[in-house]
């Protein structure tokens, strides 16, 4: 199976902001804990118009990711690797297994305390981080198995959006939700009757952003909503508006978006305590979640359905494969911080010790996988 020009684009493209998002969570991290700290703390509290900077970052601009993640599901629903259940099955399973294992281990460790609301922060893959390591492993995994890690992670992503959506949604007002209601519905207008310019479909979107943020529910929804409603066909040679605003939207949210996300959410001040904070119930729901949850949780899926002929193992890949790819699985980052401060809104203590937990764990997952795919990769050349 050979990659193809979008995937080879996207890996390169996932390489690289990979790298940035490392080098920005490092900054946040030396700046929190440098003399700076309080400086920048105030300039995540300031306000720009009716809102702070943080919620710009956290409610506006990772809208447009959020954006970009509902234009590569569907992409991938019309004519990619989710497009047949034959196709879609495997990572369909073991996305599934990498969603509820993990929900359920925290759950276990968490559940009748404060933290209880945090079961949501395992389920995420982030699809950054992951691909990036898997880029830089080269030919040493197969073109399959990074196709199965992309897709999987498409497919974590749309969970993690619908947990969002159902679970972490505050008090409903009505009567935003029906102006939101009113604004999808004139796109969907649109998108029947083929209106394929852009502008047409990105202006309504921001007033259906602006009526989601006030309705209750979380604002980000009203991207991957958006991406719904852009126009897509299944031809690999014609080039269609959602795939034009795919490609034009990977640059700034790869390389501004989602590092300014790291800079503005990874700034945990280090205080004496923390590190025993990791041995508390939260930091072991969180890390035996995100590395134990997706690593149980994805084989076991995906063994199940090899075993009853649903699905077959990638090609020219092996099962020491999928545990690396399972653990790469486990770098939850971005989606579990977001999910982490959704869940302990007006906590911040448990916000800054579940964001040094997503740290450790997303380590621990990234750098086990990466050398057990190392090796596996090796093992074949010789």
């Amino acid at each position: 199976m050979k990659l193809t020009t979008y995937f080879q684009k996207f890996f390169q493209s996932s390489q690289s902001s990979g790298i940035l998002l490392l080098g920005c969570v490092i900054i946040s991290l030396l700046i929190a804990n440098s003399g700076a700290g309080s400086s920048f703390a105030d300039i995540l509290q300031y306000q720009l118009g009716p809102y702070s900077t943080s919620v710009w970052i956290n409610d506006g601009l990772m809208a447009i990711f959020f954006l970009l993640v509902g234009l590569e599901i569907k992409r991938e629903i019309v004519e990619g690797e989710l497009s047949s259940f034959k196709n879609a099955s495997l990572p369909i399973f073991a996305a599934i297994g990498g969603m509820v294992v993990p929900a359920l281990i925290f759950a276990f460790f968490n559940s009748g305390t404060e933290y209880a609301n945090g079961w949501g922060i395992p389920m995420a893959t982030d699809i950054a981080f992951s691909l990036a390591i898997v880029a830089m492993l080269g030919s040493r995994v197969p073109a399959s198995i990074k196709i199965f890690l992309a897709a999987l992670a498409i497919v974590d992503d749309l969970g993690a959006i619908m947990v969002i959506a159902i679970f972490y949604t505050e008090q409903i007002h009505w009567i935003y939700l029906l102006f939101t209601a009113l604004v999808i519905i004139l796109l969907i207008f649109l998108n029947r009757f083929k209106v394929t310019r852009h502008i047409y479909y990105l202006i309504p979107g921001i007033f259906l952003w602006y009526f989601m943020h006030h309705s209750g529910i979380h604002a980000t929804i009203a991207g991957v909503i958006l991406a719904f409603t852009i126009p897509t066909n299944a031809s690999h040679t014609e080039i269609s508006p959602l795939e034009k605003l795919e490609h034009r939207l990977h640059t700034p949210v790869n390389f501004l978006i989602m590092p300014l996300f790291a800079l503005a959410n990874t700034n945990i001040l280090f205080k004496s305590g923390m590190v025993e904070g990791l041995f508390s119930t939260l930091g072991y729901g969180i890390i035996l979640g995100l590395v134990a949850g997706k690593l149980i949780g994805i084989t076991l899926f995906s063994g199940i359905a090899i075993r009853t002929k649903l699905s077959s193992l990638p090609a020219d890949s092996n099962w020491t494969q999928m545990i690396g790819t399972a653990l790469l699985a486990g770098i939850g980052f971005t989606m579990s911080i977001f999910i982490a401060l959704l869940s302990y809104k007006g906590h911040l203590e448990i916000q800054e010790e579940a964001k040094f937990a997503i740290l450790v764990a997303s380590a621990i997952s990234g750098v086990s996988g990466y050398f057990i795919l190392r090796q596996a990769g090796r093992k074949k050349t010789t």
